[in-house]
């Protein structure tokens, strides 16, 4: 019964009346990137364009994203929930409704959204709703905070293109996305910046579904 409750409780998205309350203060975290050098919070170029992307466990899907020639800049952090200013250990109660996110910030003369798109969806599951993999929760869930009007439509499109590709390769799950307007963004401690830049056998978490799209 108890890892029923609490399974239910990490699965279940939390409302203002159970989030926990979190802080005013920012979590302190890394000035720069550890692979890079480049500043984590900015200023980003002029030009440049932002997404955050969910992927499971932030540690991987920030490896994979920061190599991505045309991304100037990844950091980990927490979109999507209530809680103010959030711990990683309050993320993983379930209870702030934060999804781990990586913050991608990119040149988008070098690199479209598109070709973003296609890296996320070829590069997690997207069909398995509040966890990924072995990592359950609310925190686990597949998602894209967008910037405006115009990467909303991108990001819709090319999810309706990876459900065709689904369901022509026999893959029977529905996509779960949450594809939405980002809201606020709160950095992760610095522990987690570049983790497995810092831990190269670090746990990774990423698994596809093995079905590539044009997107």
């Amino acid at each position: 019964m108890f890892l029923t409750e609490m399974f239910n409780k990490k699965t279940a998205m939390p409302d203002a009346g159970n989030a926990l309350p979190g802080r005013d203060a920012e979590i302190p975290t890394a000035e720069a990137h550890y692979v890079s050098g480049r500043p984590l919070k900015g200023p980003y170029p002029a030009g440049s364009r932002q997404v955050l992307f969910g992927m499971g466990c932030f540690w991987g899907a920030e490896r994979l994203l920061w190599q991505i020639p045309g991304v100037h800049v990844t950091a980990a952090g927490y979109s999507g929930g209530l809680t103010k200013n959030p711990t990683y250990q309050e993320t993983t109660t379930g209870l702030t409704g934060h999804a781990e996110v990586v913050r991608v910030v990119y040149d988008p003369t070098e690199l479209s959204f598109a070709e973003l798109l296609k890296v996320f969806f070829e590069n997690h599951d997207p069909t398995q709703g509040m966890r990924q993999g072995n990592d359950i929760g609310t925190t686990y869930r597949s998602v894209i905070y967008v910037e405006d009007d115009e990467q909303m439509a991108e990001a819709q499109a090319a999810r309706d293109a990876f459900q065709a590709a689904l369901q022509k390769a026999g893959h029977g799950g529905r996509i779960t996305t949450e594809i939405a307007r980002a809201g606020d963004f709160y950095f992760a401690d610095a522990d987690h910046q570049q983790y497995l830049a810092k831990n190269p056998g670090g746990y990774c978490g990423l698994r596809g579904t093995g079905v590539s799209c044009a997107i």
